[in-house]
């Protein structure tokens, strides 16, 4: 049985924070692909509000998961950082919040919610959490996946439990799912990065792959299919479909010839992500101290003002190294163009 319900081998990946969108969703399940909800970052009851509308369009689709770290930086360091960012915060307004804040992304509730309103597949990333709960979404009728970027995590989820792997290779857009945030994240060509990551994975273990990460256009998708996936998730082609909800700074930013490479940092949240090199990164990425989600927390209402005032270099412009080849048009146009030919 396939991982995914869809008939092409092609996921839109979840992309939190906003770009993901239920309408999103929709044209890519109606172009014959398959799609990926985020709940990360939403407060539970907005991700049942989704859930609710998402099973309403009868479509198959996924839901991914933030699991909880266990991490916490120290509060002088966290200090240390926000007083760095005071001037930032101050040219635009914005607030800083003053001391750590973790959380576990309503963990919890979450999952109780998927175990009672099941989806087909369930992805986790960030690490692996208790066997119970993966059994649990499990037995309730989802096949579980985990990101993995590494053989030796893709080991450790087999052992796990899950049911099969999303291979993110290290040129993917925003956040890197590495178990271990402080691993050097490699990776300045496209696919073939990641074609090199399933190939290593592949050898390890027998469960079946969703490659992602790097992917610019149809000759990748082939690439991965190639290497061992099953299907290719898809996530920095579709910040500019009609149908997502990146904001208008993010979208003009990835179509403006001034930003000409992708960087992975830190800084903007304390945990390594591919973005597009800004001002934000130049000032802050070797100062920047890990520490997710604290910085996250830190840094949320700087970035969410940089977005609404126009301030591409106080923005977090996640993208993948792909990213050139994002284009302004519907989805379904962007999915059926990428599988053409398969």
């Amino acid at each position: 049985m396939p991982l995914l319900d869809s008939a092409l081998p092609l996921a839109a990946a979840p992309m939190a924070g906003g770009p993901s969108t239920l309408a999103l969703a929709t044209a890519v399940g109606e172009a014959s692909g398959f799609a990926f909800l985020p709940a990360g970052y939403l407060p539970v009851e907005a991700f049942a509000a989704d859930l609710t509308a998402a099973h309403a369009t009868g479509q198959a689709f996924g839901v991914n998961l933030f699991v909880p770290q266990a991490g916490a930086i120290a509060p002088e360091a966290y200090r240390a950082y926000a007083t760095e960012l005071r001037a930032e915060a101050e040219a635009l307004g914005a607030d800083l919040a003053p001391e750590p804040r973790h959380d576990d992304d309503d963990w919890r509730a979450k999952v109780d919610l998927l175990v009672a309103n099941p989806v087909p597949v369930v992805s986790l990333t960030f690490g692996l959490p208790g066997r119970g709960d993966i059994a649990a979404l499990r037995t309730a009728g989802s096949r579980v996946l985990a990101t993995v970027t590494a053989p030796d995590e893709a080991r450790a989820a087999e052992e796990a439990g899950v049911d099969g792997l999303v291979v993110q290779g290290p040129a993917a857009g925003g956040h890197s799912g590495t178990f271990d945030p402080h691993r050097p994240i490699a990776g300045v060509a496209t696919a073939a990065d990641t074609a090199d990551v399933v190939r290593a994975v592949a050898a390890v273990t027998r469960l079946p792959l969703v490659a992602a990460g790097g992917v610019d256009g149809p000759s990748a998708i082939r690439d991965l299919l190639a290497a061992g996936a099953e299907a290719v998730a898809v996530g920095t082609l579709l910040l500019r479909a009609a149908e997502a909800g990146t904001s208008a700074t993010h979208r003009a930013a990835l179509a403006d010839p001034a930003f000409t490479t992708t960087v992975v940092t830190h800084c903007f949240t304390g945990r390594p992500a591919r973005a597009l090199r800004n001002g934000f990164v130049d000032r802050h990425h070797d100062a920047a101290p890990y520490g997710y989600p604290e910085l996250h927390h830190l840094t949320r209402d700087l970035r969410r003002t940089a977005a609404r005032r126009g301030d591409p270099h106080r923005l977090h412009l996640w993208a993948g190294t792909g990213w050139r080849g994002a284009q302004a048009r519907p989805a379904g146009e962007i999915v059926r163009e990428l599988v053409a030919g398969l």
